[in-house]
Order: C-alpha cells, then structure tokens, then sequence
C-alpha cells in the first residue's frame, strides 16, 4: 500500500497551479495508485470522501482519482470546458481540512468537463449536482483554489459535529 501524507491547510503547495501531465508513464500509475490508496485509507479512516486531487498528496499535476461504491474514475489534465448558469449551495469539506469543519458554498449544478484517461484517450463527461460539485472542488485544487476560497462570509463554517446534527 502507497498510502501518502495529505498536505494540510495552510501549506503553500496547495495554492500553486498543477502542471499537465506530458507523459503515460510508469510515473502516472505511480500517481493514480497512490492516489487510489490513500484516497481509501482516507474514506475508512473519516467515513467520508469520494475523491483526492494529486496536489493534495504532494505531486504538483494534473490528476484527480475518484472512488466511490467501487467505481472508479481517473481524470488527467482534466478542465470544465462548460458550466451551467444555475448554481446551488453545498456544505463541502475536504482531506486538506482533515474534514474538520465544512464550508457553505456555491458551485455550478451541471458542468462538462475534458480530461484524458490513464492511458492517454481523451474523454467529456457532464456531471451533474452532487458529482458536479465534487468535480468542481478537485479540479479546483488543480488551480490551487480550495473550497476555503468560495467562502462569503465566516458564517458559512461548520465544524464537523455541528455539520452532522444537521446533515
């Protein structure tokens, strides 16, 4: 198992831009299994999550590893090339909060987004509520924006427990 340290609020790594992803290598399955490690580590140990963005474990590129029920998905060089004009809010956390607190934000009900898969064929998939916003909140982190960023105002923090009494 690969599992690696998830970089923490606050480390400047998560505000810097991840670069593409040139090469289809033995580099990027390093990539994406240690993606897939931690991200279920992660998922077993905060009983949350469906999906971890390379920059989150160290590795400044351009790839998000989603896992949920067993269905996997690998984006790389992933980019929203559509969003829809209507927006809805979300309480959104993160493994770079330690899923700590949750934030109240507003993200695009629908987007499409283009990316390539792991052995380089380009792929557009549209998502929609809950899986748009999860794929807004990943490829953010691609742009080293995070969900903190989205924030109007220091109402709109939760801490965990309270997130749940009215989850």
């Amino acid at each position: 198992m690969a599992q690696k340290q998830v970089l923490l609020l606050g480390n400047p790594a998560l505000g810097e831009k991840a670069q593409d992803i040139k090469e289809f290598s033995e580099n990027l399955e390093k990539i994406i299994t240690d993606l897939r490690d931690t991200l279920l580590y992660l998922q077993e140990k905060y009983e949350i999550g469906r999906a971890l963005a390379a920059p989150q474990i160290g590795y400044p590129v351009r790839v998000v590893y989603y896992n949920q029920g067993g269905k996997e998905l690998v984006m790389v060089n992933p980019r929203i090339t559509e969003k829809s004009p209507e927006k809805f809010r979300v309480w959104d956390s993160c493994f770079s909060f330690e899923v700590a607190f949750f934030v109240n934000i507003r993200r695009h009900r629908r987007i499409k987004v283009v990316f390539q898969d792991e052995k380089g064929w380009e792929r557009e998939l549209e998502f929609c509520d809950d899986l748009a916003e999860l794929f807004q909140h990943e490829i953010d982190h691609l742009e080293g924006i995070l969900a903190t960023d989205h924030l109007e105002s220091n109402g709109d923090i939760k801490m965990r427990k309270e997130w749940e009494k009215i989850r």
